[in-house]
């Protein structure tokens, strides 16, 4: 059984995050966690300076947070009828990061998937950069981040950009192997590049890249970098119809060495796809 964790803070996103979850997973027996977090937080006690009043104030912030996933729950009861999949809430006093690392720890999460951007507002919980500061703190899960406006319909496209200067361990690879292979899905590795010339150690990776991929679908593609990587990234994605764009969460990458650009973060502020990023076991 696979554990999930679904950070919400009922926006409009982060419930196109857990509907896309439900049919990404489709095939698999998984138990979501649906994690919503509510803290103090000096503009919700602006102003209080009362023991008594900020205990109203983190009183209330409980019971929205209590009232909120209780009526997720009815929505899931009322509509969600595949005997694979399980429910479980969880009410957290504590900001986004530090209820993610307890759940993960608590409940066994392998896999994270949240929205871009959250509310916008008094109800604000996470926002866009609320989900790179995750991705930034939590190196040992899958997360991946699903735009407000994508419609997951089937994984038949997915996008892998490499420049083949890090290896992929086998426990790294292994969560995106299990999606593809449940459908027919072709992966599409492109190198996005200043110049591809490939020293012997990339050529080398290339060709575990290969091995890894063995019996699945997919094919490679070179892309010159013309402004940005993340531009070329999100350009060819684009062009190839993806379902999904699946990038490592290394410390210090090639890309960012040439191009001195964050790709992974900028990619969560503008990508129109969903985003699989998977974990650094060196950092």
């Amino acid at each position: 059984m696979k554990h999930i964790l679904l950070p919400t803070d009922f926006s409009e996103n982060a419930w196109n995050a857990i509907f896309t979850a439900i049919k990404l997973y489709a095939n698999f027996t998984c138990k979501f966690y649906v994690l919503n977090c509510y803290a103090l937080e000096g503009r919700n006690i602006g102003g209080f300076k009362s023991t008594v009043r900020s205990g109203m104030v983190y009183k209330a912030l409980k019971t929205t947070s209590q009232t909120g996933l209780a009526e997720i729950m009815q929505y899931v009861k009322e509509n969600q009828t595949d005997p694979n999949y399980q429910f479980e809430t969880i009410s957290y006093s504590g900001d986004l990061v530090s209820g993610i690392k307890n759940s993960i720890s608590k409940y066994d999460i392998e896999t994270i998937v949240m929205g871009t951007k959250g509310a916008t507002g008094a109800k604000s919980i996470f926002l866009g950069s609320n989900t790179v500061n995750t991705l930034k703190r939590i190196k040992n899960c899958v997360l991946i981040a699903v735009p407000k406006k994508f419609d997951f319909k089937a994984l038949k496209s997915v996008v892998l950009p490499t420049e083949y200067t890090h290896f992929f361990p086998k426990p790294v690879f292994k969560p995106l192997l299990e999606l593809i292979g449940i459908e027919d899905t072709e992966v599409k590795i492109f190198h996005v590049a200043q110049e591809f010339k490939m020293n012997a150690q990339q050529e080398a990776n290339k060709a575990i890249l290969k091995k890894r991929l063995k019996g699945y679908a997919h094919s490679f593609y070179k892309v010159t970098i013309k402004s940005t990587v993340a531009r070329a990234i999100r350009d060819f994605s684009e062009a190839q119809n993806a379902d999904l764009i699946v990038l490592t969460n290394y410390s210090h990458t090639f890309l960012e060495k040439i191009t001195q650009e964050p790709v992974v973060r900028k990619m969560m502020f503008k990508s129109s796809k969903p985003i699989m990023v998977l974990p650094d076991l060196e950092g």
